[in-house]
């Protein structure tokens, strides 16, 4: 099982749009995904129609007892798609987190449970923007972490700052058995336009000389309308847009390099749902 945190200090990037597309192409390619929404505001909790309409259990539970149990798991109508939904409106679970030494290790810690474990492929845990114990929890508990930039000055600068000082933060907590995952960062919605390109240029060349702490991914996820329409529709982008006019690439082929520079044993791997579309076709 992979676990991935996506992360970053800076909110309104697009985490849990990133989030929710992936996991579904993963599940979509055969895996057994479980979405987790580690936000206290619950965005990816709604993203995608659930099976139920009143979850029994969610990321409270998990928190508290710190374990995953069969209650807390609530499907999506999509196939091999789970999520644990955020269910703390009122924003408790990081104030109870402060108080606990435990509070680094405890997401972790729980996806250790029974019913993740032998039960899923992939995790995939969407967060909130704001730093603190949920947060660092989060990324604590991941293999990678992932984290969307957009190509703009502004959003470069703070990446790097508040990367390089979650890094710092957290690395000490490897001494104690959690070792930070790599972070793997992802241009996201770039425009075509050649201020975008240079700064992106710069965002690469940046991270270059960090040693290896962050790398950037070679797939850059264009800003495109198709994303906020699936997103509308709460349908995965790669069965909204799976061909494009033009030579932007489409969704579905940027979402498939996304998962395969992720997880490159799927290379050629392909979503069912695409693979049906083409044998209609």
């Amino acid at each position: 099982m992979i676990k991935f945190t996506v992360i970053s200090t800076k909110g309104g990037v697009g985490k849990t749009t990133l989030t929710a597309n992936l996991g579904a192409l993963l599940a979509d390619m055969g895996l057994r995904v479980l979405l987790i929404d580690a936000d206290v505001q619950p965005s990816l909790s709604k993203y995608f129609p659930l099976a139920t309409s009143k979850p029994s259990a969610g990321l409270t539970e998990v928190i508290v007892r710190g374990e995953v149990t069969v209650p807390c798991i609530t499907a999506t109508i999509y196939q091999n798609l789970d999520i644990v939904v955020s269910d703390d409106p009122e924003g408790n679970l990081p104030h109870w987190l402060l108080n606990r030494i435990d509070r680094g290790f405890r997401l972790r810690f729980a996806l250790q449970s029974p019913a993740v474990a032998g039960a899923y492929d992939c995790v995939l845990i969407d967060t909130q923007g704001a730093i603190g114990p949920l947060q660092d929890a989060a990324v604590l508990a991941a293999d990678i972490l992932v984290s969307p930039i957009t190509p703009e000055i502004l959003s470069a600068r703070e990446f790097k700052d508040g990367t390089m000082e979650l890094l710092d933060r957290l690395e000490p907590g490897s001494a104690l058995g959690a070792t930070l995952g790599p972070m793997k960062a992802v241009i996201y919605r770039q425009d075509r336009t050649a201020d975008a390109r240079v700064i992106a240029s710069g965002i690469r060349d940046d991270f270059i000389k960090l040693k290896g702490r962050v790398s950037v991914l070679d797939t850059v996820v264009p800003h495109a309308k198709a994303y906020k329409e699936a997103a509308t529709l709460r349908i995965p982008v790669h069965r909204h847009e799976r061909k494009r006019e033009g030579v932007a690439p489409s969704a579905c082929t940027v979402m498939h390099q996304l998962a395969w520079e992720l997880i490159p044993s799927l290379q050629g791997v392909y979503a069912e749902s695409i693979r049906m579309q083409e044998r209609i076709a």
